[in-house]
């Protein structure tokens, strides 16, 4: 298990590379205001806590039980779709709240759930794999597991690259959903074309 502040850097650097790209030009012609700070501390706190979200539990435990399981509550498995949906809440929530606008608060929900899903991306690359699909299947799925294989492992060259294709596309649409999402607060991206 990585640790937290591994998930929470990694959530920054992918996502926030974008917000960075996107902030560059307003803050060299210093038209950034107080209202802007607030909006990406809210969008860094938001990210933060959903992407701790599935270690909850470790928190918990440390104090009680002294170890640092962190997988389940109860019989609810943090690391899955299924408890997703929590960090969805928790961005509608922090975003109805903020800005009192249903398209916000449901952009804000979109990030948060994109910042969740890359600490099971993170958790998927250093443990090989997570219960995603729980309760529907409680085992482990990988979506990285045969990419650092050879082609006769992975049962040949096309089953070798179907998977890293797919393994390739789940990064893609997490960072996607984002930048989605962040398109709603301002981080605007447009082609002109040359003259």
């Amino acid at each position: 298990m990585p640790y937290p502040v591994a998930h929470v850097l990694f959530f920054l650097f992918c996502v926030g590379a974008v917000a960075i790209y996107a902030l560059a030009g307003p803050f060299f012609r210093r038209e950034l205001s107080f209202k802007d700070a607030r909006k990406l501390l809210l969008l860094v706190f938001v990210g933060s806590l959903s992407t701790l979200l599935p270690d909850i539990m470790a928190v918990y435990n440390i104090f009680v039980n002294g170890n640092l399981d962190h997988c389940s509550i109860g019989s609810i498995m943090t690391h899955s779709l299924l408890f997703g949906f929590s960090a969805v809440l928790f961005g509608t929530f922090a975003g109805y709240a903020a800005y009192r606008e249903s398209s916000k608060a449901a952009s804000m929900a979109i990030f948060a759930g994109s910042a969740f899903l890359t600490h099971l991306l993170l958790d998927d690359i250093a443990e090989g794999g997570c219960a995603y699909l729980y309760p529907l299947y409680n085992g482990r799925i990988s979506l990285f597991s045969i990419m650092d294989t050879g082609f006769a492992e992975a049962g040949g060259l096309l089953n070798y690259l179907a998977v890293s294709i797919v393994s390739v596309f789940c990064v893609f649409i997490v960072i996607m959903m984002a930048l989605f999402a962040l398109n709603k607060f301002g981080f605007e991206f447009g082609y002109g074309a040359e003259k």
